[in-house]
């Protein structure tokens, strides 16, 4: 069904300065970086590029969104270095500019400028160069997957052996070809990779010829071209910790100049737009883009400054997150498409520029998630299409793998999961004989199987959210909750007689509270996700598929056989328990909060609202595991629970300029640099600060909102609802039309 619009404007402002109209101010740097850490990022699509001039010359890396090789590592198509003979880029005329009004980087220098854009309906790249003056050129490829490369014991957290590393993994030699004005590039994986590897090893031999395998001969890589450059030989060199080999091609007397790369999966090669065509429809999407939402935050005194790096960094992100709009793969939680050379992450990773921490094609829904949640207040839901179908695609191995190791119906979606639906074979762990070949053998991920809950409620509120058709995704949503269902009650079976408790309610055990609150009975955390997302589905079905009375009486039937969620008291205070009971404490989450977020059981507006700030302000663990770091949640429980001064102080800590120089490249946290699942939460948070909604759609304005703040927003509701609002001084002005 198509949305409907509500417009609230909430504002002391003349109306023509509100109604969407705020872009982002550029960002600016007026002086050349030192290394690939202080580059700029750049993308559009599927596309990521890394930008920064060093010592004179242009550089830029190029990522795509899905190029996994053999060994599942998500490899970069190459680095790219432009050389001007005229030296431009140097002394007080440097300038180069992030415009992300139109989404493009500029290089500006005397009497010289470069733009370099991303098309935003292709894979393509597209730099251009002006110059008043004649200037030689040299543009250069430079690959370092110019050799076979074997993958060191040090490197395996980039593949996903991690460390059952086999002695010969290698990441093989690219192909690259030039010729007289074109240089292409290409990987071509070999059909034996770590999929058959993990196959084996989870004993699904006999399922193999119907599983999912989306790395198996893959091929993926790209075309440069230029008319006025030809090809002038290849040197070899070394670039922060790691060797290439450089093809390059010269331009004479240049004044302007186009370079395209066109980056391609199979045989087939995309055919590109003209750079006019490319620039203009591509900064036409970026200007839309940013009339869908903005969030801007101003204040006085000793929080002005962070109040402005709150403005700035959450625009820079979301540009980020914009970079992979349209891309088959979801952006990645460990650095999206702008990782950079290890080396200047950590000295003791002395790796190429395809090295990351946890893998490439690995996923770790925990983390993934924080990427996607903030874009249904931003309207960007669009953009959660790739990790929607990345579930879907995996959807029929998970129904698969369940059948065949415990004989019922479900999908079991584990934590750390591959791209083709299996565990990491790693993380998979060892087992012999006897064991459960379903069951992770892992201290930290087993029994761990609510992550996929959540990308089924993000799916369910796409559609809340903006009328989005969600037909095709109703399987996964529905398959995650049989699997539940007929999981525990086929477990409950092997201990003993009765699939049920004595109260008619499913034995949820063994369970996890996320990695942390091991061989759990009844987490909380899974208690809240099955409640919320058993709940919505069946209102949905009611409310778009009423005939399929048989689902909606199934879904009936499973809520009322889902626990009461464990409450345990603190000081006299009744808190939220992590679960009934527990053995160990094997990390540093807090799933006795989630109740709170991502599910909303509890919070302003909500019953019980003192049973989950009690939780929050007493629980000794979610006391002592709170912080700011990567991707812990504490500011947006104090913000979903109205405490301000928490979560005034933990969104300034979350939206803190990085180590790096580019402000929303944040540290690696617990994963790798740049960090997304903490610019996901900072954003989750500030979004809750500003608008929430309580239990019957009432939509709360500022509910979390420090004093002597000022802000105006425009965010996304259910029901279609768009709202836009400004508090200045404490006063909230409200015109509805």
């Amino acid at each position: 069904m198509k949305p409907f619009i509500i417009i609230i404007i909430i504002s002391l402002l003349p109306l023509h300065g509100m109604a969407g109209n705020v872009v982002p101010d550029d960002y600016v740097w007026t002086t050349p970086s030192r290394n690939s850490s202080e580059s700029m990022p750049c993308g559009g699509h599927d596309v990521g590029m890394n930008v920064w001039v060093e010592n004179g010359d242009v550089l830029f890396y190029v990522s795509r969104s899905g190029m996994f090789d053999e060994n599942n590592t998500l490899l970069k198509a190459g680095r790219f270095r432009l050389h001007l003979s005229s030296q431009p880029f140097g002394g007080e005329h440097f300038r180069q500019t992030l415009r992300l009004s139109d989404g493009a980087v500029y290089i500006q220098g005397r009497d010289t400028e470069i733009r370099l854009w991303a098309d935003v309906y292709t894979s393509a790249v597209y730099a251009t160069i002006r110059s008043s003056h004649k200037t030689d050129a040299t543009l250069s490829y430079e690959s370092w997957r110019y050799k076979d490369r074997p993958v060191s014991k040090g490197e395996c957290q980039q593949c996903s052996y991690k460390w059952v590393l086999p002695k010969d993994c290698t990441t093989f030699a690219d192909s690259i070809r030039p010729g007289a004005d074109a240089l292409e590039f290409w990987h071509q994986n070999r059909q034996e990779t770590v999929f058959d590897f993990t196959v084996s090893r989870q004993r699904l031999d006999q399922l193999k010829p119907q599983l999912y395998n989306p790395i198996g001969g893959l091929k993926f890589g790209g075309i440069m071209k230029t008319s006025q450059f030809t090809f002038a030989g290849t040197s070899e060199g070394v670039y922060a910790s790691t060797d290439y080999r450089a093809w390059h091609y010269q331009g004479r007397g240049i004044t302007k100049a186009t370079i395209s790369i066109a980056l391609y999966e199979g045989n087939a090669q995309p055919r590109l737009p003209s750079a006019k065509v490319s620039a203009k429809r591509s900064a036409d999407w970026w200007k839309s883009f940013w009339q869908r939402s903005h969030v801007v935050v101003s204040a006085s005194g000793a929080d002005s400054a962070a109040a402005s790096a709150i403005t700035r960094n959450y625009a820079l992100f979301r540009y980020m997150l914009g970079c992979n709009a349209y891309g088959q793969w979801p952006t990645k939680f460990n650095g999206s498409l702008f990782t950079f050379d290890p080396v200047y992450v950590d000295e003791k990773t002395p790796y190429t520029p395809d090295y990351r921490r946890w893998g490439g094609g690995t996923m770790t829904a925990q983390n993934q998630r924080l990427v996607y949640w903030p874009m249904l207040k931003t309207g960007d839901i669009d953009m959660m299409k790739a990790q929607f179908d990345t579930y879907l695609r995996m959807l029929p191995t998970a129904v698969a793998r369940t059948r065949h190791y415990w004989g019922h119906d479900g999908a079991s979606f584990t934590e750390q999961i591959e791209n083709f639906g299996l565990p990491n074979p790693a993380e998979y762990g060892k087992h012999k004989e006897g064991d459960d070949f379903g069951m992770e053998r892992n201290a930290w991920l087993e029994y761990q199987w609510d992550t996929a809950l959540e990308f089924c409620a993000m799916i369910l509120q796409a559609h809340q959210y903006a009328g989005t058709d969600i037909t095709a995704y109703l399987p996964m949503v529905e398959q995650c909750l049989r699997f539940f269902d007929e999981h525990y009650q086929y477990l409950a079976r092997q201990r003993g007689v009765k699939p049920l408790d004595g109260d008619g309610h499913l034995i949820l055990y063994p369970s996890s509270g996320c990695e942390t609150y091991k061989m759990a009975y009844n987490s909380a955390s899974v208690i809240a996700a099955l409640s919320t997302v058993t709940t919505a589905y069946a209102q949905y079905l009611e409310q778009q598929q009423p005939t399929d009375t048989t689902a909606i009486a199934w879904l009936k039937a499973l809520s009322g056989r889902i626990p009461p969620l464990p409450l345990r008291t603190i000081d006299g205070h009744t808190c939220i328990a992590p679960a009934v009971v527990w053995a160990r404490i094997q990390n540093v989450e807090t799933p006795q909060l989630y109740p709170v977020f991502p599910w909303r059981v509890y919070g302003m507006g909500r019953p019980n609202l003192d049973i989950a700030r009690n939780t929050y302000l007493n629980d000794p663990h979610a006391l002592s595991m709170r912080t700011s770091k990567g991707w812990k949640q504490d500011n947006i429980w104090a913000a979903c629970l109205g405490i301000t001064d928490d979560a005034r102080q933990l969104t300034i800590e979350k939206f803190a300029d990085g180590p790096y120089r580019f402000p929303a490249f944040w540290d690696p946290g617990y994963d790798w640099a740049p960090d997304c699942n903490r610019g996901g939460s900072a954003m989750i948070g500030l979004h809750e600060m500003l608008l929430q909604e309580d239990a019957t759609g009432q939509l709360l304005l500022f509910p979390t909102w420090p004093k002597g703040w000022d802000a105006r927003f425009r965010l996304h509701a259910t029901g279609g609802r768009v709202v836009e609002a400004e508090i200045r001084e404490g006063k909230v002005t409200t015109i509805q039309q």
